[in-house]
């Protein structure tokens, strides 16, 4: 099976195009909601963060006090790592499984959505890597009015991310500048997927 990555910057249009892709039949690994679902669904990532960041990181009914963890985390660098540290392996692990399972039903080609590629190791794990691209001036107002974030914050969070931004040498480029049709794009990559693979 071909285990193929959808990633780019924050605003970028990721998720258009795994919604794409599921619409012609695919399966996506949704890497951000998995990782938040084992946060509360994984004993021993309950245990790891409990552990890290203390008891107050789960509320009394058993969720996730995202509050409390975002005080703690993010902001400082060496608490952001050690949460990173927890819930990336863990997410790489459950992906793998999500993945030997998709080629156990005779999946040729399923796909693995995150904004973290490189951050979390998940670029070693894929065949192929479709990264999404827009200009900041297209990013930052989509971002804006789905979150609520200023444009400052969405340039910091741009920054903070910058890693993730740019396409690799190799990587596959889909444009979604509000202008480019994207579908076209994605039937010929799929194309070419399908006759390198016969």
């Amino acid at each position: 099976m071909r285990l193929i990555a959808i990633t780019g910057g924050i605003g970028s249009g990721k998720s258009v195009v795994s919604k794409i892709v599921k619409v012609m039949g695919y399966q996506v690994y949704d890497c951000d909601q998995r990782a938040r679902a084992l946060m509360i669904e994984s004993e021993d990532v309950r245990c790891q963060l409990i552990e890290a960041f203390g008891k107050e990181t789960f509320l009394d009914d058993g969720s996730l006090n995202r509050q409390h963890l975002s005080a703690k985390a993010f902001g400082n660098a060496e608490a952001l790592a050690r949460l990173n540290g927890i819930v990336h392996p863990a997410t790489a692990s459950d992906m793998l499984q999500w993945a030997k399972t998709q080629a156990g039903h005779g999946a040729k080609v399923a796909f693995m959505e995150t904004a973290l590629l490189r951050t979390a190791g998940l670029d070693r794990m894929v065949d192929e890597v479709w990264h999404v691209t827009a200009p900041a001036s297209v990013r930052i107002p989509r971002v804006m009015a789905r979150s609520g974030l200023s444009a400052q914050q969405v340039q910091d969070r741009m920054k903070s991310q910058s890693i993730e931004e740019e396409p690799a040498p190799g990587e596959r480029v889909i444009i979604n500048d509000g202008t480019a049709a994207v579908l076209p794009q994605i039937s010929q990559l799929l194309f070419n997927c399908k006759h390198n693979n016969n």
